[in-house]
């Protein structure tokens, strides 16, 4: 299937963002980043952090508390509202702020953040207790749900903003759940890992189903045993430290045409000053390692803040999509310059 085309040579945040004030953070991002993208604030509670949005994403799949988390329920429940109530009140939002731009259809990218039907699995809770991911078919059911639920976002953000959307899937957990440690009820009863290229073809029959671009992200360390059974998607990393493997895994990345999307701009303020023009130039000295022309930073790279930004001060997550935006505009202007 042919994939559509995610712009490159730009910054993005990762997603989540410091305090309470889905308008507060709003105007930063808005403001900020070339593709912006859909807030996301933990500091809200239940229902607002990674998990607890899918409640207002997942189709027929009801979730609700449980006493160390999240559960798959037999019926809409309040915590369905409130996650369905806090996703709305972001989505106002960001229309009225793009409204005011005058953005609204412009076709202008935005991107949204949704956990992937494997972290979900890992995370949340059937009746009996047992994650979801200890039962191979209501696994099956997640991803399938999870697909129907994201494509009905997707449609719900481009009737509003007249956007081209881009997906970014959360999939923090996705190598525990490939090395089978995602950790059982009880230790007599262990979860069976399911291989990389299981999570591969299903995540692959995923992206086909939404349509749109589509960006996994991982901020733990980067499983390029599953990426060599991914294609047509971009891969969302941690690039602060490159390992060897790493440096391998983005040039079997960028071969085949795909695109790293790089978290190189730090969390929390560095020690060291940090501007955009030297982020541009590590990401410039990671591709001379490589071998790789210099062209693919514009071309097959995007910036953005490592994972972490909601634990931030307001003042510092400004600065970093800043330094984010900025650095993505030295790759997309001349990065044979850098």
């Amino acid at each position: 299937m042919t994939h559509p085309v995610l712009p490159t040579g730009l910054g993005t945040g990762v997603g989540s963002m410091p305090g309470t004030d889905p308008r507060a953070a709003a105007e930063v991002v808005n403001g900020e980043l070339d593709l912006a993208h859909l807030v996301e604030l933990p500091g809200r509670g239940i229902g607002s952090d990674l998990i607890g949005r899918m409640a207002a994403i997942l189709v027929d799949l009801p979730m609700d508390t449980a006493t160390w988390g999240y559960r798959l329920a037999q019926r809409h429940s309040r915590l369905a509202r409130r996650a369905t109530d806090l996703l709305s009140e972001d989505l106002d939002v960001v229309e009225e702020l793009w409204e005011t731009a005058g953005f609204v259809g412009t076709g202008r990218s935005f991107k949204v953040q949704v956990a992937g039907p494997f972290t979900t699995s890992a995370s949340v809770e059937l009746a009996n207790g047992q994650r979801v991911l200890k039962d191979p078919g209501a696994v099956r059911d997640v991803v399938a749900s999870t697909a129907e639920g994201i494509r009905e976002h997707v449609r719900e953000v481009e009737r509003r903003l007249g956007a081209r959307v881009v997906v970014q899937l959360d999939e923090p957990m996705v190598g525990q759940v490939i090395d089978g440690t995602v950790k059982p009820l009880t230790r007599f009863d262990p979860i069976r890992a399911i291989p990389a290229v299981e999570v591969a073809r299903a995540l692959t029959e995923l992206v086909d189903h939404i349509g749109v671009p589509v960006i996994l992200h991982d901020c733990n360390r980067p499983r390029w045993d599953l990426l060599a059974h991914l294609r047509s998607v971009a891969y969302s990393i941690d690039l602060t430290r490159p390992r060897d493997a790493d440096l391998d895994g983005i040039g079997m990345l960028v071969d085949r045409g795909d695109t790293l999307v790089a978290g190189v701009v730090p969390s929390t303020p560095p020690e060291r000053r940090l501007d955009a023009e030297t982020v541009a130039v590590d990401l410039a000295a990671i591709t001379d390692r490589i071998g790789l022309n210099r062209q693919v930073l514009s071309d097959n790279v995007i910036v953005t803040p490592t994972c972490g930004l909601a634990g931030a001060s307001s003042d510092w997550a400004k600065r970093a999509l800043a330094i984010t935006a900025e650095a993505g505009q030295f790759l997309g202007t001349d990065p044979t310059a850098l």
